[in-house]
């Protein structure tokens, strides 16, 4: 057995045993022993409910077409592990991987020999991304908060050149409260004493939420909104756009997706490399290599082709679903197209409200239902309960995302086109399967 395979095994096998979170008092303890790789790095810091790591793509991208070398943690991952490690925008090279693991694994066994808590999944891939980024010695990192801000494991980080807040809806409301404006005061809890907050104010609520904290950091603010952006034209490549830069000009690009989100994502990743490039000398990009790294970001499952008339969107929460709708909408319309859907989520998301707006809003004929690989992965029988009680189309349940994606394929004519949408653990399974297909 390879020592990469027994990395992937070890750490999936974490959350079995592993059941209590350390304080971040403690996270701080784990770093310290490393030498604290973190404060050796310059650090763009980004929450958020959806977009979060659409915006550290775009961030990544403007910085490589600028010639920096970075690196981003980012969560979850669709098909291996190694794809939460990004260097230059690509996976971790298994060799560095391996080292990483082990490493953080012996640490681990000393310090809970001294009394500590052994670190949860997602704390011990944090701790292998410091020690990568440490080893790697890139420009600049960009790192993706997990769950929440505030108390989330990445918060330990002291000093952010930049924190970027994307949109807040509902979500993971057992944990983070359940209202917008007290998932926005656990979003907010990364901003840092004077650190410029740069962040989506598209709700007046959970934008007073970041402001007052913002105002009590001393930090600057940078808000974004619907009135910084112009959609132009909507052409096959993606949405040609203009955004609103901080001296009031506009960059005129082509974001390269069909989904206007983005075009909101890449407004709030552009004015955060402007303001760093404002505040330090040590970054300076064209506008030239500013549209490059916009137009050049490729970002999986998130309303991605991924074959003709096919399309991968990984939304899993109300406002993500809203989104959903809004683009694939949009596609059918412009086509004079149907819909068939493949749709699974996990048992805590609010998937009964995501199926009944799907229902209401999309032109659907066909629905398959899937139950995906994971203990909270919801039944089939359950996900086609709910869509037989607010859909009159065709709902069939399958065992597996490959059995349900071998029949949505079956369903592509000349007068439907296909989305798969509900849960990124469904995308990871799918572009697994697309990926065989391909090989074969």
């Amino acid at each position: 057995m390879s020592l990469e395979k027994t990395a992937e095994e070890y750490l999936a096998d974490i959350p079995m045993w592993a059941r209590k979170k350390n304080s971040l008092e403690d996270i701080r303890a784990f770093l310290e022993r490393m030498d604290n790789p973190d404060e050796k790095r310059k650090i763009i810091h980004v929450a958020g409910t959806n977009g979060k790591g659409s915006v550290c793509a775009y961030i990544t991208s403007m910085l490589m077409a600028g010639g920096y070398h970075t690196g981003a943690f980012i969560s979850p991952h669709l098909t291996e592990v190694r794809e939460r490690f990004l260097f230059d925008g690509k996976p971790v090279e298994y060799g560095p991987f391996e080292s990483s693991f082990r490493e953080i694994r012996d640490l681990s066994e000393c310090m809970t020999e001294e009394g500590y808590c052994h670190p949860s999944y997602f704390e011990f891939l944090f701790y292998m991304g410091m020690k990568l980024f440490d080893q790697m010695d890139n420009d600049f990192t960009v790192l993706e908060t997990g769950l929440g801000g505030r108390l989330d494991t990445t918060n330990v980080i002291r000093h952010p050149l930049a924190v970027a807040i994307t949109s807040i809806s509902l979500d993971h409301t057992e944990y983070l409260g359940d209202t917008v404006e007290k998932i926005a005061y656990q979003k907010a809890g990364i901003i840092k004493p004077g650190v410029p907050v740069i962040y989506e104010r598209g709700d007046q609520g959970t934008a007073a939420v970041i402001e007052e904290e913002a105002a009590a950091s001393h930090s600057p603010l940078y808000p974004v909104d619907r009135q910084d952006y112009v959609i132009e034209a909507w052409e096959e490549q993606g949405i040609r756009a203009g955004l609103k830069r901080l001296d009031g000009s506009f960059l005129r690009v082509l974001i390269p997706s069909q989904a206007e989100y983005q075009v909101m994502n890449a407004l709030t990743a552009l004015r955060t490399v402007e303001v760093l490039m404002r505040q330090r000398e040590d970054i300076r990009l064209s506008e030239e290599e500013l549209k490059a790294g916009l137009e050049s970001m490729r970002w999986p499952a998130r309303m991605e082709e991924a074959a003709p008339g096919l399309y991968l969107d990984g939304a899993h929460n109300p406002g993500g679903i809203e989104e959903f709708i809004k683009t694939a909408s949009r596609l059918c319309e412009k086509s004079g197209k149907r819909a068939c859907l493949l749709f699974s989520s996990v048992s805590d998301k609010a998937h009964d409200t995501m199926i009944r707006e799907i229902a209401a809003c999309l032109p659907l004929d066909s629905v398959a239902v899937a139950h995906i690989h994971s203990d909270r992965g919801m039944a089939k029988e359950v996900l086609e309960a709910e869509f037989s009680a607010v859909s009159d189309c065709r709902i069939y349940g399958f065992d597996t995302a490959e059995e349900a994606l071998k029949v949505l394929l079956t369903w592509q004519d000349g007068e439907h086109l296909l989305f798969c949408v509900g849960s990124l653990y469904l995308m990871g399974e799918i572009k697994t399967i697309l990926g065989g297909i391909k090989d074969d």
